[in-house]
């Protein structure tokens, strides 16, 4: 049985109050850790550290700072295997696919903002003849970084590096249900010389850790991805506070598909789009709109794509989707379908769970499932199921697609399938969405901003957006 600990103040050490949680492995349902069950104790305890540490941090030189993240970046390279595996046991992912997206991309956050503070650049501007103006960027001190579990060390980091990069210090939580790869960065982040306080982890709930982070008066920095009824709490309690806030939050994301387009690059990518990370991605396309002269052509290849989608084992190298995260939400993603069925909608293939045989028939696995027959503006296709499940929707004009596609609370991205060119400009700036494909999907450049409208979210992540939002800017005027 594998015991986490927290990271504070370069140590690893118990929860003050000395209880724990079960660590459920999901493709076996079985109990394999216990996380800290960690308080404001702990919290009080991480800020202190990063109080301390933050002065000689943030007034180190960037270059030095930048050389201890490298370090990291490539320790996590150097442990890639152990990494992936710890979190394909934590989150049900398959192991191959954590070997090739989630640990690398934790690694390529460490260098990529390691790299990039050093070319971070500020603004001058001069009054002709009188004075001139120049802004200072500076680290704002202790900053808040909660994460979630979909993508667990690739959205940690996501967050620490650009962070630590500017030269604030951290306090951070990890999901408490995916926890071991943070637990795991922590002994990386020891090897690696990271001072002590620079970075502290803290594990623990939402309502016991997450809470006590986003209410503490010494944490004016909160950066956090998760579900947008959590975020809306955090705003609620963080801006009263006056707060600096980033919130990536839930998504809808409609896939639309015109019949200009290349249709098998359409189809072999939507099958991406729709089930990678079991749908676990707040970037998959879970609602598809497809223009009716082709809607039975895309239907019919697609279904028969994903019938011979494999799903099973996350250990099998041939299984395309693993297990659900946990069983809490293996029952809501189980309950959408029922739903779907309710309102109408024709299951196309898919709609059950499965139990494998052997160490994963107690596991929590679901078929991936795609359903048609529903209204656009149904509670299937506009609440956020975070599944294996996609609907498919036929439109006749570009207008309709628009509206359709718009049609939810939330904007985090759109992928957009045409290969007319004025009409893909046309159609993406009429879009609600803070990200949109055209022809592809999941191309990430890591300049570039990250982040959605409506209710997912405000602010924005990536690129030298963090490196500002992680600092502070004050504009200096010098007379002549």
């Amino acid at each position: 049985m594998i015991q986490l600990q927290n990271y504070i103040n370069g140590k690893m050490c118990p929860p003050a109050g000395g209880t724990y949680i079960d660590n459920v492995n999901p493709a076996t349902g079985e109990v394999y850790a216990h996380i800290p069950d960690s308080g404001i104790d702990d919290v009080n305890n991480a800020v202190l550290a990063a109080q301390a540490a933050f002065d000689k941090w943030s007034n180190m030189a960037a270059k030095k700072r930048s050389d201890i993240l490298l370090r990291i970046a490539s320790l996590i390279e150097q442990n890639l295997q152990q990494l992936a595996e710890a979190e394909s046991l934590d989150n049900g992912k398959p192991v191959w696919l954590a070997k090739q997206i989630d640990i690398p991309r934790a690694a390529s956050n460490f260098h990529f903002y390691a790299t990039g503070i050093l070319h971070f650049a500020s603004e001058a501007h001069a009054i002709e003849g009188t004075a001139i103006n120049y802004t200072l960027r500076q680290p704002i001190g202790v900053v808040g970084c909660i994460s979630p579990w979909n993508l667990p060390l690739y959205l940690f980091t996501w967050k620490i590096a650009p962070a630590l990069a500017a030269g604030n210090c951290v306090v951070a939580k990890p999901s408490e249900i995916t926890p071991y790869t943070a637990f795991l960065l922590s002994e990386l982040c020891i090897e690696a010389g990271l001072p002590a306080g620079v970075l502290n982890i803290v594990h623990g709930t939402g309502p016991n850790v997450g809470a006590a982070i986003a209410a503490h008066p010494n944490i004016p920095v909160i950066s956090f991805t998760g579900g947008t009824k959590t975020g809306a709490e955090i705003s609620r309690v963080a801006a009263p506070m006056f707060k600096k806030l980033s919130l990536e939050l839930g998504g809808k994301n409609p896939n639309i598909i015109f019949a200009d387009c290349n249709l098998t690059h359409a189809i072999e990518t939507s099958v991406k789009s729709s089930f990678s990370n079991q749908g676990e991605i707040c970037l998959c396309g879970s609602r598809i709109f497809i223009e009716r002269s082709i809607y039975d052509k895309f239907k019919n290849a697609f279904v028969e794509k994903i019938k011979q989608l494999k799903t099973g084992d996350p250990n099998d190298e041939n299984n395309f989707l693993g297990a659900i995260v946990s069983k809490m939400h293996y029952e809501k993603i189980l309950s959408y379908i029922d739903l779907a069925k309710q309102e109408g909608g024709t299951i196309l293939c898919g709609g059950n769970a499965i139990h494998p045989e052997g160490r994963c028939a107690n596991g929590y696995f679901i078929v991936p499932t795609v359903i048609e027959g529903l209204a656009y503006n149904c509670r299937t296709n506009t609440e956020e199921i975070f599944g294996p499940v996609v609907t498919l929707i036929p439109f006749d004009t570009e207008e309709e697609a628009i509206m359709q596609a718009n049609s939810t609370v939330y904007g985090l991205a759109a992928i957009l399938w045409t290969d007319n060119l004025q009409r893909a400009h046309r159609v993406a700036t009429k879009l609600h969405s803070g990200i949109v494909w055209i022809n592809c999907w999941l191309l990430r450049d890591l300049r570039t901003p990250f982040g959605g409208v409506k209710n997912s979210g405000i602010g924005r992540e990536g690129g030298f957006e963090a490196l500002k939002f992680f600092t502070e800017e004050k504009n200096v005027c010098i007379k002549f």
